[in-house]
């Protein structure tokens, strides 16, 4: 499908559309109808998130979200950035098997994007098919939509759709489009598409554009472009905070996979931490462990100046005051993250109030965790159960050395003496913060090998269900919470493209 096929195959939508993006420099983008596929399936819809937008289902989704059909309004395109992947730099990377239909204004009045993934290939494709296979696709449903139950900022899934068509990786593999829900598609590497080649105009015009979709208030700042920088460190700052609370490994954190917008974006080879190790790496692909869980703040920070280095130019006339201001934002973020992260922990342990020594006794929970094998999910969780009486039967399991667990909790108790909290009302806000139910990674996999292998979506429903709700007990569904066998095989996960 060509774009002269845009206006000659309308379909009716679900939304009106408003594309903003669509009306910036033509180098911004390429204008990319998706290609149609052979025998669109819908797999899945996700009401809940229609209603949130204000949108009805089509007529025929599973033309709409496989391509097939291009909605009226919309103006398809395949955006440009470039990005720095596990510290070598691409200049030019870009939508390579993704499209965006255009914006739409949800009901709480917020532009959200809509895009299609596994659409066909664009100019940026370099050499790829532009496809995406069915379990990359449901992962990505499955987990957004956890993390977003979770509390966690993220891109939402809307829709999943079988193509009727397979698509080469190592095998032949079913092949799927998801359609995701973004506040925008904006990137770290969207801005060091324009830097890399001298585009101060383009940087500029991307930063003006960022400002007043997302930031409007920055634009009366004394320093707008400072300000961005500024609110972009707080917002990953947070993010990167949240993700560590729930021991989320992103496994791919490319400066390309970083949402200006601060949500969480492209779920590759990510995973859930079982067992705490901050060593953790789960992605076949980081085989230094350079995006392992203990190094994702600093990552994220080194993420982060890179975007400085694109601003420079924007934040002051001087370089060195510019380099001044950028190094000032950037050392922020290690403060930010560690309050953000502190307090969370805080939380996670009972405690409302803060003290001095609350930081040691974190960490000496989480080292007794470490030492023992004990799974993070799990742990915090039976916490709860502990605040009020002798550690039950389900926390005494979790760690080999209970004696060093006694000891730890007589500390524990003796700081929560110090809360105004009742008991019964600490118990219930630790369990408001500490999950039940997270995607536990043997459970994935097995709802996306009974999808991909004998088309049997029953497992992934079962499971996206559980997730909906994490914070709840679901005693009829505590199977889901139980951590995995041990394995002498390292569970691995892969990138899908």
């Amino acid at each position: 499908m060509t774009v002269a096929d845009i206006a000659a195959d309308p379909a009716p939508f679900l939304a009106q559309f408003d594309n903003s993006y669509a009306a910036l420099p033509a180098r911004f983008f390429a204008r990319q109808a998706p290609t149609k596929v052979a025998a669109p399936a819908l797999v899945i819809f996700n009401e809940a998130l229609a209603a949130e937008l204000g949108v009805e289902a089509p007529d025929d989704p599973a033309a709409i979200f496989s391509g097939n059909a291009v909605p009226q309004g919309a103006a398809p395109l395949s955006m440009a950035y470039a990005g720095h992947q596990f510290g070598g730099f691409s200049p030019q990377l870009g939508d390579g098997r993704a499209i965006l239909l255009g914006e739409v204004i949800d009901r709480d009045g917020r532009r959200r994007d809509i895009q299609l993934k596994g659409a066909g290939r664009s100019a940026f494709s370099r050499g790829g098919d532009g496809r995406a296979a069915l379990g990359p696709v449901l992962r990505e449903y499955l987990v957004s939509e956890a993390m977003h139950a979770l509390g966690i900022p993220t891109t939402r899934a809307l829709a999943a759709v079988m193509t009727g068509e397979k698509v080469v990786r190592e095998r032949a593999l079913p092949g799927a489009v998801l359609t995701r829900i973004l506040a925008s598609n904006v990137r770290v590497g969207t801005f060091q598409y324009f830097a890399a080649r001298g585009d101060l105009e383009g940087v500029g015009r991307l930063a003006d554009y960022v400002i007043e979709r997302h930031f409007p208030a920055l634009a009366q700042a004394p320093n707008p472009y400072l300000a961005l920088l500024q609110e972009v460190v707080a917002r990953q700052a947070a993010l990167i905070a949240r993700w560590q609370q729930i021991g989320f490994i992103h496994g791919v954190m490319n400066t390309d996979n970083m949402a200006i917008s601060g949500e969480t974006i492209d779920f590759g080879p990510c995973a859930f931490m079982d067992a705490y190790d901050p060593g953790t790496v789960f992605s076949s692909i980081d085989e230094y462990g350079r995006y392992a869980y203990a190094n994702q703040p600093r990552i994220a920070q080194w993420n982060l100046t890179r975007l400085a280095e694109t601003l420079l130019p924007l934040l002051d006339g001087d370089s060195e005051r510019a380099v001044e201001l950028a190094t000032g934002a950037i050392k922020n973020f290690a403060s930010l993250f560690d309050e953000s992260w502190l307090d969370g922990m805080r939380r996670k342990i009972g405690l409302g109030t803060a003290e001095d020594a609350d930081l040691a006794l974190v960490q000496a929970f989480l080292d007794l965790m470490q030492s023992n094998g004990a799974d993070f999910t799990l742990s915090f969780r039976a916490l709860a159960e502990a605040i009020e009486a002798a550690p039950t039967p389900r926390l005494i399991a979790l760690y080999p050395d209970s004696a060093a667990l006694e000891v730890w909790l007589a500390a524990w108790r003796d700081r929560l003496a110090r809360e105004p909290a009742d008991v019964r009302a600490r118990a219930a806000a630790m369990r408001r913060v500490n999950p039940a139910f997270i995607p536990r990674n043997q459970l994935v996999e097995a709802a996306l090998s009974a999808a991909i292998e004998h088309v049997d979506f029953a497992p992934f429903h079962a499971l996206l269900a559980v997730l909906q709700h994490p914070y709840d007990d679901q005693p009829n569904r505590a199977a889901y919470a139980e951590a995995p066998a041990p394995s002498p095989i390292p569970y691995r996960t892969f990138c899908g493209t």
